[in-house]
């Protein structure tokens, strides 16, 4: 295996769920050598200080890793501008990254899949990222598989792959609908990407990861899936942003590696099917979660709650 990449976690007032994502992470025998990279975003308003200092002084304990490099904002950020920053300044650093948010706990198999999966696609410019959460659908799929677009729930990309991100979601929202690709970019209008989207440009919501996928899809992009979730993200409570109780996003974990091997390097027409289908079975309160997970960002960090 070449150098591993740096990893970013991005952390913000909740110690309960990063000490969790630690623990994970931590797990992972590569994470020794590994450089972790904490992102941690400012207090919105004083009722979140102390929220904030909580998570801040457990960072600063962390070890298990090669280096742990502390970045702590004297502002709130917000967490797409953290992220759309943290991951610029370290991907051009170090032509790689692994993200991660503070929400998300992984098999021990994660680093493993995601560095070999780096290595193995990194000279392949039709491959943008590659993506450690998968939804809980019911077909079976392959072990590794390409989708069209790019993810957000544990992902790994290159400096040429980020490259391609855009920050104006106007201009990404034209194009789509230029080309008459609403439907492809909602999953054959399974799930609604271009209300996201819309949203998003009259600032009802502010979502990096919408642009991601939409920067992602215009320009032909893939990214590799595995076929069993190595992530799973316990941000779905009164705690976070992913507000909820809703199972519809719950998996259980991998307990082997995934192996990343040749396979096309092409859009797997049985994976996308099979999520068109998971997306059509929670149809009837995706809306409503999609709402809640994003608008929350700005709501809670105003409140006493958690992001």
């Amino acid at each position: 295996m070449n150098e591993l990449a740096p990893i970013a976690l991005f952390v913000y007032n909740r110690l309960w769920h990063t000490q969790k994502t630690i623990d994970s992470l931590v797990a992972n025998p590569l994470s020794q050598k590994s450089d972790l990279f904490i992102f941690s975003d400012g207090a919105k308003n004083s009722s979140q200080i102390e929220n904030v200092e909580n998570v801040r002084k457990y960072i600063k304990s962390i070890k298990g890793f090669k280096s742990v490099t502390i970045i702590e904002k004297d502002k709130n950020y917000g967490l797409a501008n953290s992220i759309i920053d943290g991951v610029t300044q370290v991907v051009n650093e170090y032509g790689r990254i692994i993200v991660l948010e503070d929400d998300m706990v992984l098999s021990p198999f994660f680093l493993e899949y995601m560095n070999n999966a780096l290595t193995f696609y990194k000279n392949n410019e039709k491959v943008i990222s590659i993506h450690g959460y998968c939804y809980p659908v019911k077909d079976p799929l392959p072990e590794t598989f390409f989708l069209k677009g790019a993810d957000c729930w544990g992902w790994a990309t290159w400096k040429r792959g980020w490259a391609f991100f855009e920050l104006d979601a106007n201009k990404l929202l034209q194009e789509i609908k230029n080309k008459n690709l609403e439907k492809e970019f909602d999953f054959n209008s399974s799930m609604r990407y271009i209300k996201m989207l819309e949203n998003q440009i009259r600032g009802k919501i502010d979502s990096w990861a919408i642009r991601w996928y939409a920067s992602a899809f215009l320009n032909g992009k893939l990214t590799l899936y595995p076929g069993i979730s190595l992530v799973k993200n316990i941000g779905f409570d009164s705690s976070g942003t992913h507000l909820g109780t809703s199972n519809d996003f719950n998996v259980h974990i991998s307990e082997k590696n995934i192996v990343v091997r040749s396979i096309p390097i092409e859009e797997s027409i049985i994976a996308r099917k099979a999520f068109e289908k998971y997306f059509e079975l929670i149809k009837p309160n995706i809306l409503q979660k999609i709402y809640t997970e994003i608008k929350q960002l700005i709501k809670t960090r105003n409140s006493t709650q958690w992001r």
